[in-house]
């Protein structure tokens, strides 16, 4: 059994993060799901939420990603976001995007797309209430 592993996290613009970690937290379809060493090949969705890892020499690394899906392969895992921002920008781009929604629900004619367009603002109100209390 491996002790590590390799994370990269990735979006369509560039390689945002790359480290040799023990485990991974992803925000999966399902619910956070942690990654570690020879874990089973896997294939998932990726909602709105935290990553959080460690690199080798332990510190933790934080970042927000908006959708996506991750791939697992034994020893490695990359996670391709639609978005993705460090914990220090995440408040601002989740305004961003919930603003980006509603200008969207506004000009939206169907309903099934306002539904979704509301479900996905109350994801990222509760993320950013459960992110940043108070």
């Amino acid at each position: 059994m491996a002790d590590t592993m390799i994370f990269e996290l990735v979006t369509p613009e560039k390689l945002l993060a790359s480290a040799e970690t023990d485990a991974v937290v992803i925000p999966a379809a399902e619910g956070e799901m942690t990654v570690m060493p020879d874990h089973a090949p896997t294939m998932t969705t990726v909602r709105p939420g935290m990553v959080k890892f460690k690199n080798h020499d332990g510190k933790e690394f934080q970042f927000l990603v908006f959708h996506g899906f991750a791939d697992i392969q034994g020893n490695s895992c990359t996670l391709l976001a639609e978005t993705a921002v460090p914990i220090g920008e995440a408040s601002d781009a989740i305004e961003h995007r919930i603003k980006s929604l509603r200008k969207e629900l506004d000009d939206a004619s169907h309903r099934e797309h306002k539904s979704a367009i509301e479900q996905m603002m109350n994801e990222l109100t509760h993320l950013n209430e459960t992110v940043f209390p108070g």
